[in-house]
């Protein structure tokens, strides 16, 4: 299973983006407060679409309050500055739980985190000069790839919906 991890999020129409890739990827997404924002945005709403209902959420009120549940998984976090190129780590058995943490949109995620965490760091490569990308296309990017080592475990297969095909 997936476990998307968002550290603070700021923009609501970023993280109802995320739960909708949730939902249609069977992932679970871990929100980590404060969060400026009510669920019950309407700019959320709007991008989750009707998917919100059956995406697999969870609300923290701190990251001490997420980290006790953790402590000890291996999370990785997605920053600019990562050690590792997120498509160079091996996430092909899909067994394992796979935790991965993406920070705010403005500042990402705490320095104290990430020195903490340095060999777990990734990076989605981009130009020098781009501060970053938006939150919900990076989650998309990190968790399509994690997928495609895994062969779209949990997902619909061609036969599954070539009923649907034109």
């Amino acid at each position: 299973m997936i476990n998307i991890i968002l550290y603070h999020p700021e923009i609501p129409a970023n993280t109802g983006n995320i739960l909708r890739t949730a939902m249609a990827t069977n992932s679970i997404v871990h929100i980590i407060g404060p969060i400026p924002f009510s669920l019950d945005d309407k700019s959320l709403k709007r991008a989750g679409m009707d998917y919100l209902k059956e995406a697999n959420y969870i609300i923290y009120d701190s990251y001490e309050d997420f980290a006790k549940k953790f402590n000890g998984k291996k999370i990785y976090y997605v920053t600019k500055y990562g050690s590792k190129v997120y498509s160079h780590v091996d996430f092909s058995s899909p067994i394992e739980d796979v935790y991965v943490m993406f920070g705010r949109e403005s500042t990402g995620i705490d320095k104290e985190i990430l020195s903490q965490n340095k060999e777990f760091t990734l990076r989605i490569p981009m130009l020098s000069t781009a501060r970053s990308l938006n939150l919900s296309n990076s989650v998309a990017i990190v968790v399509y790839e994690i997928l495609r080592q895994q062969n779209y475990p949990t997902l619909a297969t061609f036969d599954m919906i070539k009923k649907y095909t034109i």
